[in-house]
């Protein structure tokens, strides 16, 4: 926790608690607890095998969804030591925001989602907390990791109005209020949201050179990079390419982190919250600065059409999503094959669901090949 936690920051305190009680640790807030819970939670190790953007064979020092969490986890925390928000809140919260991630990245979800359509659909936030609230089985008492409100709410990033719904239905004034009564999440869930898009941004202009998918001539064209690339260029004229991307890219994460910085002190200066619930009615306080929004927008539209739609990443990613058609498709008919414990629940279609999503990439491409006797992918 910061030395001076600020009046808008939450307060482990204060907190809304948990859906079952626990006696307090002696040693720890109960923010601490949540991120301890997660880091070592099942779902948490499984990310080291789970595909950012390219697929886990493709290479090993490619970023999976572990290294995003902890490349996001490092921003927010950093950020948040600024802003006096709670550091371990906000940790806890990016570390877990892709815990519910299918295997194959967001081709996986999409092939997922298309398979769920007639039964509820899937969404990857929706799933990072069912898969703390009842898909972890680590303790006596309850299912899921039982964490506090706050990093609950957090994790739940986005929601789509039917679902928003039904959970409010189950847990009334919960995680999904907000998605009804149009009210904002903690400055410490925004702050998270906000570093998981700076990491995205930085990571994949990263793996994108390393793969020679683009090119440094590319990305020097983008406002966001040409800034830092043409600084480095002028103040190491000899510098190596590699060592170049490097530099530039730190010097691109130091840009937003100060702007994000800057742009939320003067939001907060504005808006006056007295305390936290204030701070979550008074609209997205933690934000960039116009200019750096319309940045970050231009260099996001520019990865989708260069880097996520290149033909050889469409190539992996359509077979990805047939090995997810093809292996829901073949536990609904032969549901023995499920584990014993998903193959016993009566709601079918979602155990298929959750089964599949908690596979790392390789193990979903052993089971296809096991299932259909076919090798797509080599894993």
């Amino acid at each position: 926790m910061p030395a001076a936690l600020a009046a808008y920051a939450s307060d482990p305190a204060r907190s809304r608690g948990r859906r079952h009680p626990v006696t307090p640790a002696p040693t720890r807030n109960a923010f601490q607890r949540d991120r301890d819970r997660i880091v070592h939670s099942t779902a948490f190790r499984r990310l080291v095998y789970k595909t950012q953007v390219f697929l886990n064979h493709e290479g090993d020092l490619f970023r999976t969804r572990l290294t995003h969490s902890l490349e996001v986890a490092q921003l927010a925390r950093s950020i948040a030591r600024s802003l006096g928000l709670h550091e371990d809140l906000t940790e806890a919260i990016a570390l877990a925001h892709d815990l519910g991630h299918t295997p194959f990245g967001h081709a996986g979800q999409d092939a997922l989602h298309e398979c769920m359509a007639a039964h509820g659909g899937f969404e990857h936030n929706l799933q990072s907390l069912r898969v703390v609230d009842e898909l972890e089985h680590r303790y006596p008492e309850h299912d899921g990791l039982n964490l506090s409100f706050e990093t609950r709410e957090g994790i739940l990033k986005h929601c789509s109005a039917a679902n928003a719904r039904r959970l409010e239905a189950a847990e009334p004034g919960g995680v999904a209020r907000r998605f009804l009564d149009g009210t904002q999440p903690s400055l410490e869930a925004q702050l998270a949201n906000l570093a998981d898009e700076i990491a995205y941004n930085a990571h994949d202009i990263d793996d994108g050179v390393r793969s020679g998918l683009l090119t440094l001539a590319q990305l020097a064209e983008e406002p966001l990079f040409a800034d830092g690339f043409a600084a480095t260029r002028r103040d190491y004229p000899h510098i190596s390419e590699r060592r170049a991307l490097y530099e530039s890219i730190r010097r691109m994460l130091s840009a937003q982190v100060v702007d994000v910085i800057e742009a939320t002190r003067a939001n907060i200066v504005t808006a006056a919250p007295l305390d936290a619930e204030a701070a979550r009615r008074a609209g997205p306080l933690v934000r960039f600065g116009d200019d750096m929004r319309q940045r970050s927008q231009q260099l996001k539209r520019f990865l989708f059409a260069n880097l996520y739609r290149h033909p050889q990443v469409v190539e992996t990613t359509t077979q990805a999503q047939r090995v997810v058609r093809e292996l829901f498709a073949a536990y609904l008919a032969r549901p023995d094959e499920l584990r014993p414990s998903f193959a016993a629940r009566a709601d079918r279609e979602r155990a298929v669901a959750d089964y599949i999503a908690g596979m790392t990439d390789r193990f979903a491409l052993r089971e296809h090949e096991r299932l259909t006797g076919r090798r797509l992918l080599a894993a």
